[in-house]
């Protein structure tokens, strides 16, 4: 007999950077699961909306009580005797309760929370790792599993570190490594060399957000520069095992009235077209494998214009939307329409529910887009998003770097599942 919904509450904890969020747990007929809701730095605007108390007197108003209220009485109420094997169902209650575009009455977060406990419950009650319920409830037909290539961000800056950096993140992909076991040891390795490199250097080894080395740098090359010189000296094959790739994050750093990309460390302002002569040099010089929300959010003439350069460049390229799509099944389409990317990054907590990102997912595969689940900036030490990323055969994975507990468990998992899978 399926095991019904009979409690749901919520509490506050702290993410990664010491700011609230929600803890939510599910119970249904003595089964209990918990999930932790993730919070992102640098939010795109088409993203569901994060409900905060905005009390300044509590956590410079960064609290959450709304929001758990929200979970404990309202979508409590909502959602008791549901079946926990209908996540779709419960997820439309919580959709229909909220009643608005982005979920901006409860909250994304109140909601996120409920509808990812709930999942961790269903695989209880059908004794299952969750990957494998994911997978059984939303119907996926995948003949097998494949473990995700980790796009591992190595060096922070943009919104993600207090350095000089304009640009957001810088990957060394491990894409040519055949376990994920493997590949989580050359990247460690890599980091790990990288960070002596720096020390050897004069510059500091601090950590941002996501826990990549966060120094000032001369230029952005210099990146690239030291970057290669770690993953040499660690014994890798440069454009062999190892590829970059990068988070421009240039929402953050757009004028949307001068329509230009303004770069402090370069002391330049870019327009699309000349922006996208800066990445062609980074590729001629380096092996590039992906490169993420190069342009704004609504820079749509700058996507597909870069996008149809690649095809005569680097055909092989990802060019990857992450605020361009922002997990939402209507802001894809677009972007499939318009022939603007051919990558998506997946971030459940940017539409609010398994049920919608599973969605989102579906299209993006159905239109044979390559997937990257993500994490965010601010995260916890929940572990979803790993089996989710097995669940539905995600070619990548974005969890940060092997730094900070809470990126670094996300890692454990996956080689969890692949000892399971064998």
């Amino acid at each position: 007999m399926s095991h019904k919904i009979t409690n749901i509450y919520a509490r506050e904890v702290l993410d990664s950077r010491g700011d609230p969020t929600l803890e939510v747990t599910v119970e249904a007929n003595g089964l209990l699961a918990k999930a932790k809701v993730p919070s992102g730095a640098s939010t795109g605007i088409h993203e569901a909306l994060e409900l905060r108390d905005n009390d300044k007197a509590r956590y410079g108003g960064k609290g959450v009580l709304k929001a758990i209220e929200h979970v404990n009485l309202e979508i409590k109420q909502a959602c008791l005797g549901f079946s926990v094997d209908q996540l779709p169902l419960i997820d439309q209650r919580m959709i229909d309760l909220d009643g608005t575009g982005n979920k901006a009455r409860l909250g994304a977060n109140a909601i996120l929370g409920v509808s990812l406990a709930a999942a961790r419950v269903g695989a209880l009650e059908h004794n299952l790792p969750l990957y494998k319920f994911i997978r059984q409830c939303y119907k996926m037909n995948l003949a097998d599993y494949k473990m995700p290539v980790p796009l591992v961000n190595v060096v922070n800056g943009g919104a993600h570190a207090d350095n000089n950096l304009d640009f957001q993140e810088f990957w060394i992909i491990p894409q040519n490594i055949k376990t994920i076991k493997e590949r989580i040891r050359a990247v460690s390795e890599i980091f790990h060399t990288l960070g002596k490199i720096f020390v050897a250097s004069g510059y500091d080894t601090d950590v941002g957000n996501e826990g990549g080395y966060a120094p000032n740098f001369k230029t952005t090359n210099e990146v690239w520069q030291k970057l290669s010189q770690a993953v040499s000296q660690a014994g890798y094959g440069l454009g062999k095992e190892i590829f970059f790739g990068m988070d421009a994050g240039s929402s953050e750093f757009y004028d949307e009235q001068e329509k230009k990309y303004i770069l402090k460390l370069e002391n330049k302002n870019f327009s699309a077209a000349e922006l996208s002569l800066v990445y062609q040099q980074w590729m001629s010089a380096y092996p590039f494998l992906a490169l993420e929300d190069p342009f704004a959010q609504d820079d749509w003439d700058g996507w597909q214009k870069f996008q149809a350069q690649l095809l005569g460049i680097n055909k092989n390229l990802l060019l990857i939307g992450d605020d361009l799509f922002t997990t939402n099944v209507a802001r894809l389409r677009l972007g499939i329409e318009k022939k603007a990317a051919n990558a998506i990054l997946i971030k459940p907590n940017q539409i609010g529910t398994l049920t919608e990102t599973m969605a989102c997912i579906k299209l993006a595969q159905k239109h044979n887009f390559k997937i990257a689940v993500s994490h965010r900036s601010g995260e916890t030490e929940d572990d979803f998003i790993a089996d989710l990323a097995v669940a539905v055969n995600s070619d990548y994975i974005k969890t940060g770097a092997p730094s900070r507990s809470e990126r670094v468990a996300k890692y454990n998992r996956l080689m969890e599942i692949e000892s399971e899978l064998g």
